[in-house]
């Protein structure tokens, strides 16, 4: 049986291009292009991740900090060391 991930996300708004920076001291820093307004960067985020993933954007939602640029996210039926792999990232 598989449990929900939870990893907490450092997310910069407004970026230039959505990209997945790496892990820093175990929160992986993340730029979207999305302003933060009306959700537009949370959405965004939760839909690069699910795509990074090979997984579906439901899967993906943003648990904690949705107004902040510090947010938790859960991942449905995954276990983080898994999810950590699948996006390919690595401590920074």
């Amino acid at each position: 049986m598989r449990t929900d991930a939870h990893i907490e996300v450092a997310l910069q708004p407004r970026a230039r291009r959505d990209e997945i920076v790496g892990l820093r001291g175990g929160v992986l820093v993340v730029r979207v292009c999305a302003p933060p307004v009306d959700g537009e960067a949370n959405h965004a985020l939760c839909r690069l991740i699910a795509r990074r993933a090979g997984l579906h954007t439901a899967r993906v939602q943003v648990v904690g900090g949705s107004h902040a640029r510090r947010k938790l996210l859960r991942v449905a039926d995954i276990e983080r060391d898994a999810l950590i792999e699948a996006l390919g990232v690595s401590e920074t």
